[in-house]
């Protein structure tokens, strides 16, 4: 299928509380869809408090079209906002946060507790 990984793999935190966030907001289909969600690429933004990134590929600078809504969540810190499309989450916005634990990284590395954003897996 893809060589993507799993967010719920790289980011088993994040991915617990946007469930957890979707089902408090009545987004019980979004939250279902949320464990098969693969870290595709980060924004790209280059801003130290941004760690969003695409869980589908999309060309950077174009709208996503029709089927496109918004979805903002109530995170306890900072912000969270979903770009979904057809009812499929693309892009998760992740604004203002601690660091995002990448469990790529193992725990005698430096930077255990992941870079401020996810990276493209090499291929």
């Amino acid at each position: 299928m893809t060589g993507d990984p799993l967010v719920r793999e790289v980011f088993p935190d994040l991915l617990h509380e946007l469930t957890a966030l979707l089902e408090a907001e009545g987004e019980a289909e979004l939250a279902a869809g949320a464990r098969d969600l693969r870290l595709v690429a980060d924004c790209g933004c280059g801003d130290d408090f941004c760690q969003s990134f695409r869980t589908e590929p999309h060309r950077g600078g174009q709208p996503y079209g029709p089927g496109h809504r918004c979805v903002p969540l109530l995170p306890t810190e900072g912000t969270l906002i979903l770009d979904v499309v057809d009812g499929r989450i693309v892009y998760v916005e992740v604004l203002g946060r601690e660091p995002l634990r990448d469990l790529r990284r193992p725990p005698d590395q430096p930077g255990h507790q992941p870079d401020h954003r996810p990276s493209r897996p090499s291929r």
